[in-house]
């Protein structure tokens, strides 16, 4: 990446003091925006619109992750006005475009395949988990569900030298139960005319394997065993949580319209595709298709951010791409704050919408859950606040943005036998340079405003000069690019 496109402005700043024209450049977007503003606020309107349109104008690819129904029209909108629109990729049921994200990950490298799929459903599994909390406290839930994971790929791998949704399903369908008493196990061995299921399928196809070359015979050895002699004589409880959490998963996988647009047939487009130009746009808004559509868009957020690190390490004059979520809650994962670290020297301008700090707090699970969001929003360099009721969030950024000293006078009068006096008492006191309740007054937008929403922004480095940290924006939402 040329270092002088980093210096690119995307929108000028206010004057301040020094007489010189600041203004946001491209290398602040790519370390991070997050984007705080209560319901009404304006903040997709406002510094939303106004970033996303500087986006596509620029020419970056990215990533959009949906909520709303109604975001598709907001993406058509904005790719309209900047000139993008052939560039808009819309993944969405009944749709021409498909990805199958297995197919691609065992193609990134067979060499890894078994690590590349069991940590990209480890990953979307524990998001899951993370938002309703619970279990993900407990490590053995975790371990033991690593396990299941690992060994039913290799399973599957080995069997049949591939991965798939449908196979992976039907394997764990079927995987051995623990035994009671010697009778059933005699019963079991007679029963030759019993038909084989998907497990004792890919079982003997891999026992077949191992008779004919050596070097299967270590794992089909680990497979077989962690299975038919670990695995099997778990108890019944602790078996039946391992078996819900991961087939409960898997079966939104295999229903409509998921199947057809992740799990089958070859892509018609991947994530390297926002390196050359591609605004690509899941159109399975939670609110419409609720965990399935959560669940997909994580699935499909994880594997581009991996492909972004990627694809970079590949191309340095690969161009910047975005990954864009508006009410970005429900699409956090274990992983965000490691990508985040690097996503600069990655080349992503990562923007995440919210209204509050309690919406992050409640999705980010575990007892940690303050440490987790604070970490994470440690990794966002640029931090935008609109119009705001949540005091939590207004305290924070108050407390971001910092104190400065003020200097306070106070007057006394002394009458000392009929002899009057004045007194003049000069102390410095640390104040908020924005008070948290200046927050909830921010213009909101609307024919009230004119149109017209406000935003304190906050940045990280000397980006205004001086000592300065923080100014006061106003969008326009009727801004065109």
């Amino acid at each position: 990446m040329n270092r002088e496109y980093l210096e690119t402005s995307l929108f000028p700043l206010p004057p301040q003091d020094d007489g010189l024209q600041h203004s946001w450049k491209v290398r602040n977007a790519v370390e991070g925006v997050q984007i705080f503003g209560g319901i009404g606020s304006g903040k997709t309107s406002g510094s939303g619109r106004t970033l996303a349109l500087k986006y596509l104008k620029a020419g970056f690819g990215g990533l959009v992750l949906t909520v709303k129904p109604d975001e598709v029209d907001l993406w058509r909108e904005y790719c309209q006005l900047t000139g993008r629109s052939d560039d808009l990729v819309v993944i969405e049921p009944g749709g021409q475009e498909r990805f199958n994200f297995l197919e691609y990950e065992s193609a990134i490298s067979t060499s890894a395949v078994t690590q590349n799929v069991h940590q990209l459903l480890k990953t979307v599994i524990n998001a899951g988990k993370d938002k309703a909390g619970g279990s993900n406290n407990d490590p053995f839930w975790e371990d033991a569900l690593d396990l299941v994971l690992l060994h039913l790929i290799e399973l599957c791998l080995l069997a049949h030298e591939r991965v798939t949704i449908s196979d992976l399903n039907d394997i764990a369908q079927h995987l051995p139960q623990k035994q009671v008493g010697q009778v059933t196990s005699q019963l079991d061995k007679l029963n030759k005319a019993k038909p084989l299921n998907d497990y004792d399928r890919a079982l003997d196809a891999i026992m077949a394997k191992a008779e004919k070359e050596e070097q299967y015979q270590r794992a089909v050895k680990m497979v077989k065993e962690f299975f038919e002699s670990k695995y099997s004589v778990l108890a019944d409880r602790t078996r039946s949580i391992i078996d819900f959490t991961f087939l409960s998963f898997m079966s939104r996988l295999m229903r409509e319209p998921v199947f057809s647009l992740f799990c089958t047939g070859n892509s018609t487009i991947t994530p390297d595709d926002c390196r050359k130009g591609k605004i690509i746009l899941l159109n399975l808004p939670v609110k419409q298709y609720d965990k399935v559509g959560r669940d997909c868009q994580i699935m499909f957020k994880y594997i581009w951010q991996r492909a972004m690190e990627r694809t970079l390490a590949n191309n340095e004059h690969s161009r910047v791409v975005f990954l864009w979520a508006d009410e970005a809650q429900n699409f956090i994962h274990e992983h965000d704050a490691d990508f985040q670290a690097t996503a600069r020297s990655s080349q992503v301008a990562t923007v995440y919408l919210t209204q509050n700090l309690p919406n992050y707090y409640a999705n980010m699970g575990g007892a940690k859950y303050r440490y987790k969001t604070q970490s994470f929003l440690g990794t966002l360099a640029t931090k935008f606040f609109h119009a705001n009721a949540d005091t939590e969030t207004n305290e924070y950024a108050s407390k971001l943005i910092g104190k400065t000293d003020r200097v306070k006078k106070s007057q006394g009068f002394t009458d000392s036998m009929g002899d009057d006096s004045e007194n003049t008492t000069i102390s410095v006191e640390r104040d908020e340079l924005v008070r948290p309740e200046q927050f909830t007054r921010l213009e909101n937008g609307g024919a009230a405003n004119n149109k017209m929403v406000e935003a304190y922004i906050h940045f990280q480095g000397n980006v205004l000069g001086g000592q300065v940290s923080h100014t006061l924006l106003t969008f326009n939402q009727d801004f065109l690019p």
